[in-house]
């Protein structure tokens, strides 16, 4: 495996992560608007149950690519060290 590849699929994870953690941190807080505002509405159990899962896998998905990156540094380093 190449190792930009691993460095650059591993940014992109992070990156998309980040990008799907924003969203649905706007679609839960657009969510939670109070009942006694004008317009607003009873937010439901349901109604923040997937944006909350979707968070949680946000979160996987950078702690993955976050992995990715460590993993990587220490290979670049066992080779450093075999050829030294």
């Amino acid at each position: 495996m190449n190792v930009n590849s691993a460095a650059s699929s591993a940014l992109n994870l992070i990156n998309s992560s980040q990008h799907r953690a924003e969203n649905v941190a706007q679609e839960i807080a657009s969510a939670s608007i109070k009942n006694d505002e004008v317009g607003g509405s009873e937010v439901k159990a349901d109604d923040l149950f997937k944006p909350i899962i979707s968070l949680k896998e946000a979160e996987l998905e950078a702690k993955a690519g976050a992995k990715i990156l460590q993993t990587e540094r220490e290979s670049i380093g066992a080779i450093l060290d075999i050829k030294a």
